[in-house]
């Protein structure tokens, strides 16, 4: 599933489970698993836990939400796995699930189990042996947007799909929703962000622009490229907050993780992602290449810019407060506050113009 620079690592203590529990669970959901599975972490990811499970015969791959999470609907696994399964058939780059489980007894939370896709996941840095010069790096990029569109052809009215969609209205209830998710998530010290909150109240469009599929955390390392071919992305992974909604929300929030060459140091220290490679496109590009491949009218962009950084804020914040009352102890989370603060600022450049 990873390059070996995002191996899986020893599970941290406090992310534990019981495997002898889920060994039990899963034996009994799927076919031909023999032998006790080894059990590793993945490091990657600041919100949901994942695990790899090695087996004799095969690897499996097993998500669960992070201890004491208590919104249901932050980390709601029954449902990603749901919108994994009605998905894979229209858009193959979903891994398959194998087993969901409700069931409280066996490690305390929901989870699911599904296939590891085998091939690599870029983090921070192009791993040295892609081997991929400025054109490559191009092809890349350009190969990750047409990803993005794929799915947003997807036709979101078939059964299976359209549940996960409430209409018309979308992005009234984004602003909404992700402005009270802020509040809720406030510590000592935090940015109040209520002029931030006024301005995406007065700007934004008063109709979506349609209705579709959208993954809503669509980057880099949420994509496994093949092993044998690093220009070829072969899954797209974390589907958690994936639902039915407006395109540009999706893009927007796509390029608020996107850290060009020229960004601000304070931002380049953000960087997740090899946007700053030579080759890649810049922001603007991207979104003047999404809007020639869709024919999607883009001329209101700042809106959707402004969203998508507001909305990653909100996330960071929600994972600091975690960290804040103790609920992990995981230190790389201890610094989320002050990315929050940033976050805000952004924001307020980009309301002003001077972006």
């Amino acid at each position: 599933m990873t390059a070996p620079a995002d191996q899986a690592r020893e599970v941290r203590e406090e992310d534990a489970f019981d495997i002898a529990r889920v060994d039990a669970f899963l034996k009994q959901h799927i076919e031909g698993l023999q032998g006790a599975p080894t059990v590793r972490q993945f490091p990657g990811g600041a919100s949901n836990l994942t695990y790899l499970l090695s087996y004799p015969q095969r690897d499996l791959v097993l998500r669960r939400p992070p201890r004491g999470a208590k919104a249901k609907s932050a980390h709601d696994m029954l449902r990603e796995a749901r919108v994994m399964t009605a998905l894979k058939a229209s858009y193959p780059y979903v891994p398959a699930i194998l087993a969901r489980c409700d069931d409280d007894r066996v490690i305390g939370q929901d989870f699911y189990v599904m296939e590891r896709l085998r091939g690599t996941i870029l983090r921070r840095d192009l791993p040295a042996g892609l081997g991929l010069d400025r054109d490559g790096v191009r092809t890349l990029c350009l190969g990750f947007i047409d990803r993005l569109i794929e799915l947003h052809h997807v036709d979101a009215a078939q059964p299976g799909l359209s549940e996960f969609g409430r209409g018309e209205g979308y992005i009234a209830r984004q602003v909404a929703g992700w402005s009270e998710r802020w509040r809720q998530s406030a510590t000592e010290g935090s940015d109040p962000c209520e002029d931030i909150i006024a301005w995406l109240q007065s700007q934004q469009p008063r109709h979506d622009n349609a209705s579709c599929v959208i993954h809503n955390d669509f980057r880099f390392d949420n994509v496994v490229l093949a092993a044998d071919h690093p220009l070829d992305i072969v899954g797209v992974l974390d589907w958690e907050l994936a639902t039915v909604g407006d395109p540009l929300m999706d893009l927007g929030s796509s390029l608020a993780y996107w850290v060009q060459a020229d960004d601000d140091p304070i931002f380049q220290s953000f960087r997740r992602q090899p946007t700053h490679e030579a080759g890649m496109l810049t922001r603007h590009q991207v979104v003047a290449y999404y809007g020639e491949r869709t024919g999607m009218d883009v001329s209101r962009w700042r809106f959707y810019e402004i969203f998508g950084l507001f909305r990653l804020m909100v996330i960071i914040q929600q994972i600091y407060r975690r960290y804040a009352l103790g609920q992990t102890t995981n230190p790389q989370f201890a610094g989320f506050g002050d990315a929050a603060r940033y976050m805000g600022s952004r924001c307020r450049r980009l309301m002003a113009g001077l972006d």
